[in-house]
C-alpha cells in the first residue's frame, strides 16, 4: 500500500514538473494561448541580426514579436511579424530593423513611412514594391552602432590627415611669408590711403566743375523750354500742318522732276548713241578720202586735177570776157 503511494507521488511531482517546464517555455517565448494573433509580413533585401522571438514595437510599444524569417525569391527574405490581440497598424505601415540596445539585441519598428529617416539607401529599400505580394509591407535595416562607429572613425581618420597636411603646409617659412604678406598688406593700405587722400582733393574739383555743369544744363533747359513753348505757340494755329502739306507737294514735285530727268537721261543715251554712229560713219568717210578712195578722194589727193581746175577757171574768165566785148560773136538776135 505504502509503495503505490510513492508511485503517485512520484508521478505527480513528474507531471507538476512537465507542466512547470511548458509553462516556462511559453512564458519565455511570450506565448498567450487563446488569443487571437495578427499576423503582418513584411519583406527586406536584409534583415541584419533579426532573429525569431525578437520584439515588434509600435511608437516604442511592444507590439508583437518576430514569428518567422524565411528567404524569398528573386533575392528577398520574408519576416513574418505575429502583433498582440487589438493592435492597429499605422497609415501606410513600413518596417524598419534596429539596434535596439547595445548589447546586440534588435527589434522590428513598425511606422509610416513618412516617419522613416531621410536616408538614400532606407528610402530605396522602401520603394522596392515591385513583385511584392498583396498586403506585404515593405522593410529596411536601419545602420547599427557598428557600422555609425565605423564611419565615425573613417571621418576622424579623414580629418586627422587634413590636420597633418594643414600642418605642413604651414611650417615656418610660410609663417615668414605670412608674415611678409600682412607687412606688405601694410605698405598697400598705405599707398591706398595716400591715393585716396589725393583723390578725394581732385574729386573736389570734379564735384565743382560737375555743380557748374549742372548750372549750365539747367540754364539750357531753361533755354530749351522758352523755344519749346515759343514752337508750340508758333504752331498753334495749324502752321504744322500747312508746312507738312508743302513739304509733301515739294516731294511729289521732286518725285516727277526725277522722272523727268530721268526720259531727259534716256534721250540723251540715244541721241549719244545716234552721234556715235555718225561719228563713226564720217571717220569712215574722211578715211576713205584720205586714203584717195571714190571721187571726193581723188579731188582731195590728186594735183593735177588741182591744177587743171585752175586752168579751166583762166579760160572760163577769159571766154567771160570776150562775151562781154563782143556779144554778136557768140549771141545772134533776129526781130520780126
Amino acid at each position: 500500500m505504502k509503495t503505490r503511494s510513492n508511485d503517485w507521488i512520484v508521478g505527480a511531482v513528474i507531471v507538476a514538473s512537465m507542466v512547470g517546464i511548458v509553462a516556462a517555455t511559453l512564458y519565455l517565448q511570450q506565448a498567450d494561448i487563446g488569443q487571437k494573433r495578427l499576423e503582418v509580413t513584411a519583406r527586406f533585401r536584409d534583415v541584419g541580426n533579426l532573429q525569431v522571438g525578437n520584439a515588434v514595437v509600435i511608437r516604442g510599444v511592444p507590439a508583437g514579436r518576430v514569428q518567422q524569417i524565411s528567404l524569398a525569391p528573386e533575392g528577398w527574405v520574408a519576416v513574418r511579424l505575429n502583433m498582440n490581440e487589438g493592435i492597429t497598424l499605422p497609415t501606410d505601415p513600413v518596417v524598419l530593423i534596429q539596434a535596439s540596445t547595445l548589447f546586440g539585441e534588435w527589434q522590428a519598428t513598425i511606422t509610416p513611412r513618412e516617419a522613416a529617416p531621410a536616408n538614400r539607401e532606407v528610402l530605396a529599400a522602401l520603394g522596392e514594391v515591385t513583385g511584392a505580394p498583396q498586403g506585404t509591407l515593405p522593410g529596411a535595416v536601419l545602420p547599427d552602432i557598428a557600422q555609425l562607429t565605423t564611419v565615425a572613425g573613417g571621418i576622424a581618420g579623414n580629418v586627422a590627415s587634413v590636420a597633418e597636411r594643414v600642418r605642413t603646409a604651414f611650417n615656418d617659412s610660410a609663417a615668414l611669408e605670412l608674415r611678409q604678406s600682412i607687412r606688405n598688406f601694410s605698405v598697400l593700405s598705405n599707398d591706398l590711403a595716400r591715393a585716396v587722400r589725393v583723390q578725394s582733393r581732385n574729386l573736389d574739383s570734379i564735384v565743382i566743375g560737375v555743380r557748374a555743369g549742372v548750372a549750365d544744363v539747367a540754364v539750357a533747359s531753361a533755354s530749351l523750354r522758352h523755344t519749346l513753348t515759343r514752337a508750340d505757340s508758333a504752331t498753334a494755329q495749324g502752321e504744322i500742318q500747312t508746312i507738312i502739306a508743302e513739304t509733301a507737294r515739294t516731294a511729289t514735285n521732286l518725285v516727277e522732276a526725277s522722272d523727268r530727268l530721268n526720259t531727259l537721261t534716256r534721250s540723251l543715251d540715244a541721241a549719244e548713241r545716234s552721234l556715235r554712229s555718225v561719228v563713226s560713219k564720217a571717220d569712215s568717210v574722211l578715211g576713205k578720202v584720205d586714203r584717195g578712195e571714190g571721187s571726193l578722194g581723188l579731188l582731195v589727193n590728186d594735183p593735177s586735177l588741182y591744177r587743171n581746175s585752175d586752168s579751166l577757171l583762166i579760160d572760163l574768165r577769159a571766154l567771160l570776157a570776150d562775151i562781154k566785148k563782143n556779144p554778136k560773136r557768140y549771141f545772134s538776135l533776129s526781130v520780126f
